[in-house]
């Protein structure tokens, strides 16, 4: 017997899609640039990317479907000769899969450090009775 995914557990039911979301974002992630996710209220959220090197100019924030996306473009700094060179200036792009409800409320730099905020609105709670009809042979 085989142990059943997330997608495929019979109790729920339409999440396939939020599964491969989910495995194609963790696939896409090389750890550049680190990030902190941090909880700033009840349903708050600030995530911050660590993105020294990059003006504001280099740096775009899109929401795609479900996932918000950071990309970071570096420009291209002419005929340098590098003694060392330490600290990455690459380009990147970090996805990260957002709930329905959850909103991007603002984004700001300070410090070489990209904040993103957002909110998880509280759902109501809906009950809505079904009624059952008679199936016709």
């Amino acid at each position: 017997m085989t142990k059943p995914t997330f997608g495929t557990h019979p109790f729920l039911l339409g999440f396939d899609e939020l599964e491969r979301l989910v495995e194609r974002t963790a696939r896409s992630s090389d750890g550049y640039p680190p990030y902190n996710i941090e909880q700033t209220g009840e349903a708050g959220f600030r995530i911050t990317l660590a993105v020294a090197g990059f003006s504001m100019e280099d740096l775009s924030i899109t929401l795609e479907d479900a996932q918000l996306v950071v990309r970071g473009r570096a420009r291209d700094e002419g005929e340098r000769i590098w003694l060392h060179r330490g600290i990455a200036a690459r380009q990147f792009q970090r996805a990260f899969v957002l709930a329905d409800g959850v909103e991007v409320t603002g984004a700001t730099m300070k410090n070489g450090l990209l904040h993103i905020d957002l909110q998880r609105s509280i759902p109501e709670n809906v009950v809505k009775s079904i009624r059952i009809e008679t199936a016709q042979d």
